[in-house]
C-alpha cells in the first residue's frame, strides 16, 4: 500500500516537475516562519527545488525578530503608516540581527548531510548588492531616517547567478548609490524583484493554510479583485492573520505587474510548498491574473472611467484640467487599455492634417500597474497610427515628465514647432516643455 501511495505520488507530480524546470520563483520568507519548528524543513525543500531545475531567489523578513532585538535593547520602533521608522540606533541592531539570519539561511542550504535533499551535492549560495535602495524620506512630517524602498533591481546579475544554478538570497537590509544602508520590507523587495525579473512565481508563508473562508477551509484560487475585497473586509470582519495580509497585498502588485502565479501556505505544515506546487489540488492559496487586458479606442461608454484616470494627474499639475463636456467631445480621440471592465490606462492623440502632425497627450496609467510599461505601450500604439495617416512627426506637451519623453526617443523643441492651431493656444502661464518625435526617422519596425 504504501509503495503504491509513493508511486501514485511521483507520477502525479512528475508533470508539474516538467513544468517547473527552468521557471524562476521568488519565495518570500517572513520572520514569523523563521521561529517554528518546520522552518528547518521550509530551507530544506527550498534546496530541493533548486535541486529540480528551479531557480530560486530567497527574501527573508525579519519583523518579529526585530521586534525583540529592539525591545531587549530597550529600543521602541516607530510606525508610521504601518513602516517602522528607523534611526540609527535601531539600524545598529536591525543590522545585526538581519546578518546573523543570512549566514544561518546560507549554512542551512549548505548542509550536505544524507538527511537533507542536498545529500551528496553542494549548492551555491549568493548574496550581493542586487537590490538597490533609497530612503523613503519625510511623509507628513514624519523622517523615516533609514527606512527605505526599492530604487533599482540588478536584474542581470541576479539572472547570471540564477543560470549557474545558485541560489540568490537577499535580506531585507540594502545599500544606496551613497553607501548607506536602509530597513526595507521583505514583501516590497520580493515584488519588485519578482516584477523585474519577470518571475514566474512568487511563494509566500503564513500561519494558516492560505487564506481561509468563512468556514476556515483554505480558498484555492483568487483573482486580484477578489483579494482586494478581501483585504478591504478584513478591517470589519475576521481577518487573515498579518503574514497573509501582507503576502496577499504584495500578490495583488505581482500578479497585476506581470506575475504568473503567486502562491499562499502554511509554514506550519510540513511540506505545504512542496505540496502546493507539485500536486494536482495544491495545499494553499494561489493568486491568479485576471483576464488579458484589452487595447481599444475609447467610446462615450468610457468617460467616466477615462476621468478616474485623468482627474488626479489634472489635480497634480502633470495633466491640463478639462470639463466633462469637453471630454466626451474628444472622446473618439482616445485610446484606453480595459481590463475586466475597469479602464486602467489611457492616451490621447489629436491629429494636425494640415501640418502632417499629431499631439500625444492625456497620457494618464492606474498607479497600480505601472510596472509593465503600459505608458510605452500606448505611445507605440499612437505612434503606428499617426504613421499609417502618414504623420512626419509627434509632438507632445508636459510639465512633469519631461525625460520619460526624452527615453522615449522624444527631442526638446519650441513654440515655434508647434502646429498653428497648437500654436495659438499654448498657456504661457503653464509653461509647458515642449518636445518632439521626428517619426520619419523611427525605425519601420517600432
Amino acid at each position: 500500500m504504501r509503495t503504491t501511495e509513493l508511486v501514485d505520488g511521483f507520477r502525479q507530480s512528475t508533470p508539474y516537475v516538467n513544468a517547473h524546470r527552468g521557471k524562476t520563483f521568488v519565495v518570500m520568507l517572513g520572520g514569523e516562519a523563521v521561529d517554528q519548528p518546520g522552518y528547518r524543513s521550509i530551507i530544506n525543500d527550498v534546496a530541493l527545488l533548486t535541486s529540480l531545475g528551479i531557480k530560486i531567489v530567497l527574501v527573508f523578513g525579519a519583523r518579529p525578530q526585530f521586534d525583540n532585538a529592539l525591545s531587549n535593547a530597550g529600543l521602541h520602533s516607530k510606525f508610521h503608516n504601518h513602516i517602522r521608522v528607523t534611526d540609527g540606533d535601531s539600524l545598529h541592531i536591525i543590522k545585526q540581527v538581519s546578518g546573523a539570519m543570512q549566514l544561518d539561511i546560507t549554512a542551512m542550504l549548505s548542509m550536505s548531510l544524507s538527511s537533507t535533499p542536498m545529500s551528496g551535492t553542494s549548492l551555491n549560495v549568493v548574496s550581493g548588492n542586487f537590490v538597490i535602495a533609497q530612503p523613503i524620506g519625510i511623509d507628513e512630517g514624519v523622517d523615516y531616517h533609514h527606512s527605505g524602498r526599492v530604487r533599482r533591481v540588478d536584474v542581470e546579475g541576479i539572472r547570471h547567478q540564477l543560470d549557474n544554478n545558485s541560489i540568490v538570497l537577499l535580506g531585507p537590509i540594502s545599500a544606496s548609490v551613497t553607501g548607506e544602508s536602509f530597513n526595507l520590507t521583505a514583501e516590497e523587495i520580493a515584488t519588485q524583484v519578482a516584477l523585474r525579473l519577470d518571475a514566474d512565481k512568487m511563494l509566500g508563508f503564513c500561519h494558516e493554510a492560505g487564506i481561509l473562508d468563512e468556514h476556515g477551509e483554505a480558498i484555492a484560487e483568487l483573482m486580484p479583485n477578489e483579494a482586494e475585497l478581501l483585504l478591504a473586509r478584513g478591517e470589519t470582519c475576521n481577518a487573515p492573520c498579518k503574514s497573509a495580509a501582507v503576502f496577499l497585498q504584495a500578490s495583488i502588485e505581482a500578479c497585476r505587474g506581470g506575475v504568473h502565479r503567486c502562491h499562499l501556505v502554511s509554514y506550519r505544515e510540513d511540506g505545504a510548498l512542496l505540496q502546493e506546487l507539485f500536486s494536482l489540488d495544491g495545499i494553499g492559496t494561489q493568486i491568479a491574473p485576471q483576464s488579458s487586458e484589452q487595447l481599444r479606442s475609447a467610446s462615450i461608454a468610457d468617460i467616466n472611467g477615462v476621468l478616474n484616470l485623468i482627474r488626479p494627474l489634472e489635480e497634480q499639475g502633470y495633466l491640463v484640467r478639462r470639463s466633462r463636456e469637453q471630454l466626451e467631445m474628444e472622446i473618439e480621440q482616445f485610446t484606453v487599455i480595459e481590463r475586466d471592465g475597469v479602464i486602467i490606462a489611457c492616451a490621447a492623440f489629436y491629429p494636425f492634417s494640415e501640418d502632417q502632425v499629431g499631439e500625444f497627450a492625456s497620457l494618464a496609467v492606474h498607479p497600480q500597474y505601472r510596472d509593465a510599461d503600459r505608458g510605452s505601450f500606448l505611445l507605440r500604439t499612437v505612434i503606428n497610427k499617426a504613421r499609417r495617416q502618414g504623420y512626419k512627426a509627434l509632438f507632445a506637451l508636459t510639465t512633469r515628465s519631461i525625460h520619460w519623453f526624452l527615453e522615449q526617443g522624444f527631442d526638446c523643441a519650441g513654440i515655434e514647432d508647434l502646429p498653428a492651431k497648437k500654436k495659438s493656444l499654448y498657456n504661457y502661464q503653464r509653461r509647458s516643455k515642449i518636445l518632439k518625435l521626428d517619426l520619419t526617422r523611427l525605425p519601420k519596425n517600432r
